[in-house]
């Protein structure tokens, strides 16, 4: 009996005392690991989030990029980091969805190993192709790749990649299997696709817009249901009756497990209120992002989100290993 109440005694001290770290939290700066190179998509993204954060937490939040192995290095290192709050993760649709399948050993499970805070925004992938290549359209590209198939060639920035994933899926949905050309980034794959060395490239549109506005490469589909602003002449692959080509990559934020729920809650409040704030919704305008809509944002959507897009491109990236 006594041995009960002293356990029980343990359990409220500890329920205290949690309660009470969190409803001061955050009393220390916070860090958010960017699984990718300063620069890219998921960095500018969290800098924009962790700005947001700052005014509305009363503290610092800092970024810390740690690149590497599909972006699954920083996400181990925040996977493996302590529930406190203090160290968060940004991230994306390779590292907690697509990471599933395409490493077998993986470290951490994503549906699992975190705690989810919310979605920010989804970035639509655009395919685009050398100027001279002859397809004008996705039904077009269709055709031209199954009778050219061992002629053609795909650019990609690393397996695992947002590009990787995003043609693989459009591999699958026309029955491709082109040869695959790697590069270290978008950069240098858009590059090549400038000068004509490589045939195509799946890439979020803010990279490829100002080219295909140019003229300079061809933008034949946006891989998401609707136009987009910034490409308001560049039908959807659902258009053009490919819907199974569908690849607007997820930025979201999350902390490790057992984080504690007040804590989860106080930061998926402020994502929310940074997510309606005018000038953070310019930021990611900017980028080409499609801003969560209210429904859509919090911890729940968001574990939902993981387990849906695990599912979706798990037997799809598994098929493309094995060929």
């Amino acid at each position: 009996m006594i041995r009960r109440l002293l356990l029980a005694l343990v359990a409220l001290a500890t329920i205290g005392l949690v309660a009470a770290q969190a409803e001061s939290y955050p009393t220390r700066p916070v860090t958010i690991i960017v699984p990718f190179a300063a620069g890219g998509p998921s960095d500018v993204t969290a800098r924009i989030v962790a700005d947001q954060l700052a005014k509305r937490l009363g503290q610092q939040f800092v970024i810390e990029n740690v690149n590497g192995a599909g972006g699954t290095l920083g996400a181990i290192r925040a996977a493996r980091a302590a529930p406190d709050g203090y160290t968060l993760v940004m991230g994306h649709m390779g590292t907690h969805a697509a990471a599933v399948a395409l490493y077998p050993n993986l470290a951490y499970d994503p549906a699992t190993d975190f705690a989810p805070i919310g979605l920010v925004d989804e970035t639509p992938e655009v395919l685009v192709t050398r100027k001279d290549l002859p397809p004008n359209t996705l039904q077009e590209f269709a055709a031209y790749a199954r009778t050219n198939e061992q002629k053609l060639n795909m650019a990609h920035s690393g397996v695992g990649s947002i590009s990787y994933v995003g043609c693989t899926l459009l591999n699958a949905a026309i029955g491709i299997r082109p040869t695959l050309v790697p590069f270290t980034g978008s950069a240098p794959a858009t590059n090549a696709l400038l000068a004509g060395q490589v045939d195509y490239f799946c890439d979020p549109i803010v990279a490829q817009m100002p080219h295909i506005r140019a003229g300079t490469l061809k933008g034949l589909a946006i891989a998401a249901p609707a136009r987009h602003p910034l490409l308001p002449n560049v039908p959807t692959s659902a258009e053009q009756g490919l819907p199974q080509f569908s690849a607007s990559p997820f930025y979201a934020l999350f902390a490790p497990k057992g984080t504690p729920a007040p804590i989860v809650d106080a930061l998926a409040t402020a994502l929310d209120q940074a997510l309606d704030d005018d000038t953070a919704r310019a930021r990611l305008a900017e980028l080409g992002a499609a801003i969560a809509d209210k429904s859509r944002r919090g911890p729940a959507p968001l574990a939902a989100l993981v387990r849906s897009e695990t599912a979706r491109l798990t037997p799809i990236l598994q098929a493309a290993a094995k060929n």
